[in-house]
């Protein structure tokens, strides 16, 4: 019996959840966001699954956008770090790449960038409010007016900004960064990008020509009380292990370092083979829900890097080989990362290699 943790991406739900984003976002593009190997779904994975249906793909670096293309996509690909040295013009022009310009030193390596090699598509990037990447609101139009002077950019630049806390739907910070975004782009030609993926729920009036979408693609949700499925999206990722050992605990014992739990009676304590060395949070909490056969039961001690204990008195007909899911369709991962302390993203992006990534078409 092999103790392996996997996890079942299911390439219906990505399907599913790119129309669904493409029906809330409509007249808008969809840019699927895949950086981060895909919120570590797989970047070559959901970008075949979604190859000839997504409008473009989004990544943080550019040996993404050089993964994307040796796979064959052909899609816009954007790479929303932009260039990090001079060099990176040159191969970006050479993919065919879009680069998301945000910073002084860019323009400097642009300014020299050759047309002979194909003129490369940027997006603007407009620091609204967020205060990690962009040009200040007041330096908008004097950087697109720059941009249009270089021959080695396409003369359509888009216009890009990011958003704090989209998730706040009745929240003040989000429209007041949707206005000054807005101000500081009023009279620039180019198409517009705003929303990320809680904007594309909370936010219509942000929508713009194209929307960039990470989380809902993968059925993931950053609202605060709400998963997924809430929203009508479905969990891409199944992450399953096997039930290993059963054991008779007596009253008063202790379970797992530490013995932060103790068995308040006799009780049938399971072991699980998945633990912090797969990805599973070492945060999680007792109490923490996971699914043995269709029962959920809780986490009981602390989590260690290959097993969890679980209390089994509410599974009496749990047995060694059963299988475990620790977060998927049945039980989604934001409950988990709630009792983690984090959020969904992080979890997804936390496997490890040693974790076996199968595929279905659910």
């Amino acid at each position: 019996m092999s103790r392996t943790t996997v996890a079942t991406i299911h390439l219906g739900a990505l399907r599913h959840n790119l129309e669904r984003i493409r029906s809330l976002a409509e007249p808008a593009k969809v840019m699927a966001v895949v950086k981060a190997d895909a919120y570590g779904h797989g970047l070559e994975r959901v970008a075949r699954a979604l190859d000839g249906a997504a409008d473009a793909f989004a990544v943080a670096s550019l040996g993404d956008g050089l993964r994307l293309r040796a796979a064959g996509h052909r899609q816009r690909i954007v790479v929303l770090s932009g260039p990090d040295q001079a060099g990176d013009i040159a191969e970006m022009q050479r993919l065919g790449l879009d680069a998301a310009i945000h910073h002084e030193s860019q323009l400097r390596w642009l300014s020299e960038a050759s047309p002979t090699r194909g003129r490369l598509r940027v997006w603007l990037k407009v620091d609204s409010g967020m205060h990690r990447l962009g040009f200040a609101p007041e330096r908008a139009a004097a950087v697109h007016a720059q941009l249009s002077t270089m021959t080695g950019i396409d003369p359509d630049i888009g216009l890009m900004t990011h958003f704090a806390e989209s998730e706040v739907f009745d929240g003040e910070r989000t429209r007041e960064q949707i206005q000054r975004f807005q101000q500081a782009t009023t009279g620039l030609s180019g198409p517009r990008s705003l929303s990320n993926s809680a904007a594309v729920l909370g936010w219509p009036d942000a929508r713009g020509e194209w929307v960039r979408t990470g989380g809902l693609l993968y059925g993931l949700s950053v609202v605060e009380g709400k998963a997924g499925e809430d929203f009508g999206f479905r969990a891409a990722m199944t992450l399953s292990t096997r039930l290993i050992a059963i054991n008779a605990i007596r009253r008063g014992e202790r379970i797992g370092y530490n013995g932060l739990w103790e068995c308040p009676e006799d009780m049938p304590v399971g072991v699980a083979a998945v633990g912090y060395g797969d990805g599973y949070p070492r945060s999680a909490a007792a109490g923490t829900p996971v699914l043995v056969g269709n029962q959920r039961v809780p986490l009981i001690g602390r989590v260690s890097m290959d097993l969890i204990t679980l209390d089994l008195r509410q599974a009496p007909d749990a047995r060694v080989g059963d299988r475990v899911v620790l977060w998927g369709p049945e039980l989604p991962v934001e409950i988990v990362a709630a009792q983690a302390g984090t959020i969904s993203y992080d979890l997804t992006c936390g496997m490890t290699r040693r974790v076996l990534f199968v595929e279905d078409d659910n």
